[in-house]
């Protein structure tokens, strides 16, 4: 039985149209780059989002902003409890937050191993955990988690990264056998190198900020950055209700890496 959708909260979007109207969103890693890009994209749609970050400040305007750090189950129960108590329930959950790691596999010590897994895979586990509850009353509910081309191919210098993302791609997979029967359809998107905030931040370390994106850029075969608002489209597609046969898809927004190869 779906649940009944409760009053706006102040802070949530009035409209309600759109394909996600009446349906109720929260979006981890949503108040910078793709997360921000994705929850103002469900909002425009109809849903009313919460936005789950460490530094919540950044949300979009008219979204329901928690702080939560997805790296403890207390922060995240808490934040996940409050976020379907202030917008009536949950339908769909964006698994977005996460961390960055650079290097070989000699780069990086134990400590940074664990620190890098809780963000990027256990953080998975304890969202999806916590909402399990509210998405079971939804007729709609979907997870989308956002993985990485990553996870499919190899990079240089990305070894701890590419593995937490390549856990996340088979975590989704695993999730969408065990929930599928419970009407909880589960995906992934899997973006390329994205103009995110942390990719910012890589290229002014470089030593070549400008030589550096030319580079990243190179690599997809459409010559660009993803943009944040085409994984959001992604993650809108995905978690969808016009879309209820979708399950289990790995979906890469990545300009043709991972399926195209071209001559130079």
């Amino acid at each position: 039985m779906s649940h009944t959708p409760a009053p706006p909260h102040a802070n949530t979007p009035q409209s309600r149209d759109g394909e996600f109207s009446g349906l109720c969103a929260l979006v981890t890693g949503g108040a910078s780059g793709i997360g921000a890009a994705t929850a103002t994209a469900l909002m425009a749609r109809g849903a009313r989002v919460a936005v789950l970050d460490l530094h919540p400040d950044g949300a979009p305007e008219g979204a329901l902003a928690l702080r939560c750090d997805v790296a403890d189950s207390a922060s995240v129960d808490t934040a996940v409890g409050s976020a379907a108590a202030q917008l009536g329930g949950l339908d769909i959950v964006i698994n977005n937050a996460g961390i960055g790691a650079q290097g070989g596999i000699a780069d990086n010590d134990d400590a940074e191993w664990a620190r890098v897994l809780d963000v990027n895979v256990t953080s998975v586990a304890r969202v999806v955990r916590a909402a399990l509850p509210h998405l079971c009353c939804s007729e709609s509910a979907a997870i989308v988690n956002t993985a990485s081309i990553a996870s499919a191919v190899g990079l240089p210098q990305r070894v701890l990264y590419s593995a937490t993302k390549g856990a996340v791609q088979s975590m989704t997979l695993a999730m969408a056998a065990d929930l599928v029967g419970e009407g909880i359809r589960v995906n992934a998107v899997l973006p390329g190198t994205a103009d995110t905030p942390w990719v910012g931040r890589l290229l002014e370390k470089a030593a070549d900020p400008v030589a550096e994106r030319a580079a990243l850029e190179a690599r997809q075969p459409h010559k660009r950055l993803v943009s944040p608002e085409e994984v959001a489209e992604a993650h809108c597609y995905l978690s969808s209700p016009r879309n209820r046969s979708t399950v289990g898809v790995l979906l890469s927004i990545d300009g043709g890496v991972t399926g195209v190869r071209t001559r130079s």
